[in-house]
């Protein structure tokens, strides 16, 4: 019983960073249709700024987690000139296609500009370790960086929700999402939406690194590859383009792997994420809340 209370809670905070990535893929896609490649790499950005400002913060006396203002500032910044750089030219004059392959280049051309900068370079880096606090209940041991990750990934979630619901910003993004031109009629800056969006997304991306890092205390160029890999997987398992879709998708690609690891192997984890996502796409190919739309012909 322990040893599945366990792998439930080493899931749940797996399955909590997961969410917060896949957030930001779900909200770009569902803006502009775009599978932003590149989300992963403002993971990295994130870790990178938290690596170089956490002994900054503790030298000044305040807590080192406070590192993460500054990195989902850069990460925000970053993210929005990707779209204003690379993106908006392509969406004027390319198609679907084109700006698919574009955002797999922004994320090699982020990765290899990392490794150029002589501060970073290839080898990866060991940041201050926090939340190092343990605490047992009933013989389950549970970290401090895994109570914090769960909790603030899921407040982060649920404000995410009513923004987007409440907020003017969050109606002009649904109504966006829905339809650009009858949005432009409505008199909303399409771009500006578009762009704010980036910018939310790419932050989220910051929490999710410091999230992570607290747990696995190492950064390293490629270190968004992966992790992206996985949030772009459980956006599509939730239903991509539907912000409980990807809270429920990350939270269950988390689960899967942890319960593999624990009475499986290793080795096999990325095995059954990977065929649940197949068969769960046969039955329901939007996903599990997404959404079929028709097209048409």
């Amino acid at each position: 019983m322990i040893t599945f209370i366990q792998f439930l809670i080493t899931g749940l905070r797996l399955g909590s960073v997961y969410a917060l990535i896949a957030l930001g893929y779900t909200m770009v896609y569902g803006i502009i249709k775009l599978i932003n490649f590149a989300h992963g790499d403002f993971i990295m950005v994130g870790g990178y700024t938290l690596f170089f400002t956490i002994p900054v913060m503790l030298n000044l006396g305040v807590p080192g987690w406070l590192a993460v203002v500054p990195a989902v500032v850069v990460c925000a910044c970053v993210g929005m000139l990707v779209e204003l750089l690379a993106y908006r030219p392509v969406r004027k004059k390319g198609n679907n296609l084109t700006a698919l392959i574009t955002a797999i280049a922004m994320s090699f051309v982020l990765e290899n500009l990392a490794q150029a900068i002589p501060a970073i370079g290839p080898d990866p880096k060991v940041p201050y370790t926090l939340f190092t606090d343990t605490v047992s209940i009933a013989g389950v041991s549970i970290s401090s960086a895994t109570i914090i990750t769960v909790v603030v990934s899921a407040i982060i979630m649920v404000a995410l929700y009513f923004f987007t619901q409440k907020s003017r910003i969050g109606c002009a993004m649904r109504c966006v999402a829905e339809d650009k031109e009858a949005a432009t009629l409505m008199g909303i800056n399409v771009n500006h939406t578009i762009i704010v969006t980036f910018g939310i997304g790419a932050g989220l991306a910051a929490v999710a690194a410091l999230m992570y890092i607290a747990q696995y205390p190492k950064v390293f160029t490629t270190m968004g590859a992966t992790l992206g890999i996985y949030a772009f997987v459980a956006a599509v398992l939730g239903g991509i383009g539907s912000l409980p879709g990807a809270m429920l998708g990350g939270l269950a690609i988390g689960i899967v792997q942890s319960g593999a690891n624990t009475y499986i192997s290793s080795s096999m984890s990325d095995t059954f994420v990977y065929l649940i996502l197949i068969v769960v796409l046969m039955i329901r190919p939007a996903g599990i809340l997404g959404k079929n739309v028709g097209e048409k012909v």
